[in-house]
């Protein structure tokens, strides 16, 4: 059985164009922001990258190569690297198109950004669960 790894592997694999090359350095720059990264394969086939909750999901199509960023519009980006997904409440994305280079600084930034979100959120849902099991004060 494969792993998800061995998946998004293969996914690069057979992209042997500017798109898996994007793709695998898109991927190296994510995993190296930090250990607790998990690589999963969701969603009928396709990257994702989780820490504390769905960071980023990759996705590679004809004409680009998309990272999308689950919660990106609460996340700040002073590099203006988000360039897709713009209108909506909840997601971002930096899109590649051919002859695009990845900009690893950025990219990783937003990355810690994410987890930071990511881990915010999960603290704030289980200080509620808390606040909701202890007596009222009287």
């Amino acid at each position: 059985m494969s792993t998800a790894s061995d998946n998004i592997d293969a996914l690069v694999a057979r992209s042997d164009d500017w798109r898996g090359a994007i793709l695998a350095e898109a991927r190296r720059a994510i995993l190296e922001v930090d250990p607790s990264i998990v690589e999963e394969w969701k969603y009928m086939g396709a990257p994702v990258w989780s820490s504390s909750g769905t960071l980023i999901v990759g996705n590679i199509f004809a004409t680009k190569v998309k990272l999308g960023f689950l919660w990106g519009a609460s996340l700040p980006d002073p590099q203006s690297i988000f360039n897709g997904e713009l209108g909506g409440n909840q997601r971002r994305s930096v899109e590649f198109v051919e002859g695009d280079a990845v900009p690893v600084g950025a990219l990783q930034d937003l990355v810690r950004e994410a987890i930071r979100h990511n881990r915010e959120k999960n603290e704030a849902r289980a200080a509620s669960k808390r606040s909701r099991r202890s007596p009222a004060a009287g």
